[in-house]
């Protein structure tokens, strides 16, 4: 069995309140990665200190470091762009900058990448805490609301179809082969790095999860993007909540992700356009359900109900509950 050579790719941004306990886990892994790129998006607070001193003590270690501060700030989709195409190693791990890695969390992936030459991009569950590390008692996949239909789907093989009825992949606890970075970049407009590495791995190859949490994922007011499990009452107000314009956006951001497909060379590219276009026209017929009054919605909702298309692409009959409730 090959021993591939691990990279991360962990990007800061003013993150001196949070980084230290994050940086202290990197090196306390069972199995040191081979290099670390950090990428700063022009810091102004205590972060690039930190991480000299921390770069430092990696490179005394043994683990080669590139240090990427950036002069403007580039947004955190785009430095994270540029930290993998940075990165040498086989396997490339995302890391963001608040979050704790559990000691065994580089080892266990990479033996799953080491024993299957077919896995593109693996990821798995985390464990929610708050702003001071305790636990909210709550997992990730709890508050993504992860059915064991899905995951026995993206175990199976069929990650895409899971991709085509909504994002599931969470990068601070993703890898992926660096064979990916050349296929998948630059990421699209309107789309978030991870979620579009992810949609691009599960067409062209094969996505996994780890059903065990990898990481305390740092829940706290600063969050780029962070995850709460979602109340009864919660649920409910969000039925009666305007879509027609969060639906317009995700046609358009399938209409990019098809072009994609459509301008790709792999086998079984076509295809996957396919698919990607047969949601987005949904989509796009729920924009114009949401124009209409309520009364005149019940024909057009059942028609879709009928076809599956509520069932492959959305949350069933929370998702026809919404085309016919909300408020647009």
């Amino acid at each position: 069995m090959t021993r591939l050579r691990l990279s991360i790719v962990l990007c800061t941004y003013n993150g001196d309140v949070y980084l230290q306990p994050q940086l202290d886990s990197l090196l306390a892994q069972t199995r040191r990665p081979d290099e670390i790129v950090i990428g700063d998006d022009g810091s102004t607070d205590a972060s690039v200190g930190m991480l000299q001193a921390f770069a430092a003590r990696a490179r005394d270690a043994g683990i080669e470091v590139q240090l990427l501060c950036h002069r403007e700030n580039l947004g955190y989709v785009d430095n994270f762009s540029a930290g993998l195409r940075a990165a040498q190693g086989d396997v490339l791990f995302l890391c963001d900058q608040d979050d704790v890695w559990r000691a065994d969390k580089l080892a266990l992936m990479a033996e799953r990448f080491e024993q299957d030459p077919s896995l593109l991009l693996l990821h798995g569950d985390a464990r929610l805490v708050d702003a001071g590390g305790h636990s909210l008692s709550c997992s990730l996949f709890e508050a993504l609301q992860m059915t064991a239909q899905e995951r026995e789907a993206i175990h199976g093989g069929h990650a895409f179809d899971v991709v085509l009825r909504r994002s599931f992949v969470t990068g601070a606890t993703a890898a992926l082969r660096r064979d990916l970075v050349a296929t998948a970049l630059p990421v699209a407009p309107g789309w978030i790095h991870d979620e579009w590495l992810a949609a691009v791995a599960a067409a062209v190859g094969r996505v996994d999860s780890m059903d065990l949490p990898l990481i305390d994922y740092r829940q706290h007011g600063a969050n780029q993007i962070g995850m709460r499990k979602r109340t009864l009452a919660m649920k409910w107000r969000d039925l009666l909540l305007p879509r027609g314009r969060l639906l317009a956006d995700e046609a358009e951001r399938l209409r990019r992700l098809e072009d994609f497909f459509v301008q790709a060379g792999f086998h079984g590219a076509r295809d996957r356009a396919e698919q990607v276009r047969d949601k987005r026209t949904h989509f796009e017929r729920r924009v114009a359900i949401g124009r209409l009054p309520r009364r005149r919605r019940w024909s057009p909702v059942l028609r879709e109900a009928r076809g599956g298309f509520y069932r492959r692409y959305g949350t069933g009959i929370r998702s026809v509950l919404r085309d016919l409730l909300r408020h647009d």
